[in-house]
């Protein structure tokens, strides 16, 4: 059973760095995309940020390029969210998920097969 645990999300001031952290047990990580994704309160979720089986393709919302960074580390089954200059607007619960297949392509929701719960950023004016 595949696994995923979110960590890292707090409370900061906007322009503020935070690092999320996602690891990820019961499933062979390195044949899995990995994505994130967040859902701020009264909203849907969407998608923040990608990446590829090797870690060497990325892809970002429009809305945190420039901002937000995502790597991995297949050694230690675990994935990286870098989150610099945050605002407000930032302000979301941030899930990650895994997509079996190292396939190029967008990462919908709908293609991830594991979730994890969640981790809770606040970020304040």
């Amino acid at each position: 059973q595949a696994q995923l645990v979110e960590s890292g999300g707090g409370l900061v001031q906007a322009g503020a760095s935070l690092r999320l952290s996602c690891a990820a047990s019961g499933l062979a990580f390195s044949n899995y995309r990995m994505g994130w994704f967040r859902q701020a309160p009264g909203k849907e979720r969407e998608f923040v940020a990608g990446i590829s089986c090797s870690g060497g393709s990325t892809n970002y919302a429009d809305s945190v390029k420039g901002r937000f960074t995502s790597s991995r580390d297949n050694a230690e089954n675990v994935v990286y969210l870098q989150m610099n200059n945050l605002t407000p607007e930032d302000t979301a619960a941030y899930f990650c998920a895994a997509a079996r297949g190292c396939y190029s392509g967008p990462f919908y929701s709908y293609l991830m097969n594991s979730w994890g719960k969640g981790t809770l950023v606040t970020v304040s004016s």
